[in-house]
């Protein structure tokens, strides 16, 4: 019976040994594998300690409390606390790089100093009165804002969102011209509410309310379009629309330079210059939503449309021009402005002095720092690393955009393109614990978008290669 229990003893400690060892190996690889993960690049700055309510405490809240409609990202998603220029902060303290930018609506950077300063100094001076009394906030961002954009484009209607700034400009297209039909584009996102819901071409972002007067035309997306990246055929598909969808008269021709919901497509050459001709002989006004790739973004260009060569008569921006801030603009001509004194046009916090010190402040960090420039330099440095991935992993199918406005879209298959829904899903939970946040878009959601601050860097974009890299590398 002893001389049992002694080899069991023997046994137990011949186990707990190779318990011990293999911890310990455990250990070493998981170290190792540690190790030749990409590291993130240095950044002097530490956020305070956090101290308010867990993910799972907000998370039980929503469910309560806000709309069912609601969704986030990742499988656990991510409680963020803080933000500083291009780093964002979870309730642990461990820092992100931020890929997305909120949308491409973080233009200077989290928390830039000198527009939290405008901020601040606003807020304590007056936060809000009406625009029915002066206040020189308002005026000097208009005037601000309006020195960046050409011609005769000069007047400027505040709002508080996208979709609002959308909204106004096709009411106001349609007031002048005295017709009621609007051309978008197929795979286009103007908005949510009415008029824009109309104008947005994807089912995903569509109910079924009333939408009238909105006509479609073929996508000139250059990846998965019938063809290619001769704008100029696609632009026909715009005058048949006219010839046999309206009265041969229109409102407006309304677009993106870079559709941003739509998976960062960029459209076609030449397509632009030949609709804007098409729509200008329909007695149409051209509206181009500047509300993703405005504000330099692109970085060869302050607008979008400027990189097509054309200027529209009506000029609409959110998103980058309050870094953050619930602002939106409409800019237009004197000659279109005039419609909307037939009636009263009145909004509330549209012009709002803290949203337009914010404003102004941003346009002056753009212009100090040389954010366009930077865009535009780490940008093109980024776009030609993410091309040399796709040569690396199949699962790449295009990479695409401008400046700090680019798009990775992951397809199974190169040949038939087919989405990689399930994948994209997959490598964003890596990506995210590798610490990179990044969006994701287009109709099928299987594109990367890639939006960042304007103060990214190139130690920002090779570390952001690296862990698509290292992701992909394990699909």
């Amino acid at each position: 019976m002893q001389r049992r229990i002694g080899r069991a003893d023997k046994w137990v400690r011949h186990l707990q040994c190779w318990q011990r060892r293999y911890s310990r190996m455990a250990e070493q690889t998981s170290s190792e594998a540690a190790a030749c993960l990409p590291k993130l690049p240095p950044f002097d700055y530490s956020p305070p300690p956090y101290t308010g309510p867990t993910a799972d405490e907000i998370f039980k809240k929503r469910k309560q409390f806000l709309s069912p409609s609601m969704f986030y990202f990742y499988k656990k998603p991510l409680n963020i606390v803080h933000g500083k220029m291009q780093y964002l902060f979870d309730e642990s303290g461990r820092r992100y790089l931020d890929a997305f930018g909120g949308i491409a609506t973080v233009s200077c950077g989290h928390c830039h100093p000198e527009v939290v300063e405008a901020i601040v100094n606003q807020t304590n001076k007056l936060q809000h009165s009406t625009i029915l009394y002066f206040n020189h906030a308002i005026a000097d961002f208009a005037e601000a804002l309006a020195s960046k954009l050409p011609a005769d484009l000069k007047v400027v209607f505040f709002t508080n969102s996208g979709t609002e700034a959308n909204e106004l400009a096709m009411m106001m297209a349609r007031l002048y011209t005295g017709s009621h039909d609007v051309i978008s584009l197929r795979n286009a996102y103007h908005g949510n509410a009415a008029g824009t819901m109309g104008a947005t071409a994807q089912c995903n972002w569509k109910f079924n309310v009333v939408q009238s007067g909105v006509h479609h035309a073929l996508n000139p997306d250059p990846y998965r379009g019938i063809f290619g990246s001769d704008g100029k055929t696609y632009a026909k598909d715009v005058q048949d629309l006219i010839q046999f969808s309206t009265s041969g008269q229109v409102a407006a021709f309304i677009s993106e330079a870079i559709q941003g919901v739509g998976g960062i497509v960029e459209l076609a050459p030449d397509y632009l210059s030949s609709v804007y001709s098409s729509i200008k002989e329909a007695g149409g006004l051209c509206i181009a939503d500047e509300v993703q790739a405005g504000f330099g973004r692109t970085g060869s260009h302050f607008w979008g449309f400027e990189n097509h060569g054309v200027v529209p008569d009506i000029v609409t921006m959110a998103k980058g021009i309050g870094n953050g801030i619930p602002l939106g603009a409409v800019v237009t001509t004197p000659k279109i402005a005039e419609v909307l004194t037939r009636r009263n046009y009145f909004n509330t916090f549209g012009g709002n002095p803290v949203c337009t010190a914010a404003g102004h402040a941003v346009l002056r960090v753009i212009e100090k720092e040389k954010l366009q420039e930077n865009a535009h330099a780490v940008g093109s440095y980024l776009k030609e690393h993410l091309t040399a991935l796709k040569d690396k992993h199949e699962i790449i199918g295009d990479v695409r955009g401008r400046g700090l406005m680019l798009g990775v879209e992951l397809v199974t298959d190169r040949q038939q393109k087919t989405p990689a829904k399930v994948e994209i899903l997959h490598l964003m939970d890596q990506i995210k614990d590798m610490g990179v946040l990044i969006g994701k878009g287009g109709f099928y959601g299987n594109v990367f978008r890639i939006t960042p601050p304007l103060c990214f860097t190139r130690e920002d974009a090779d570390f952001l290669v690296d862990v698509l890299d290292s992701a992909m590398s394990k699909i």
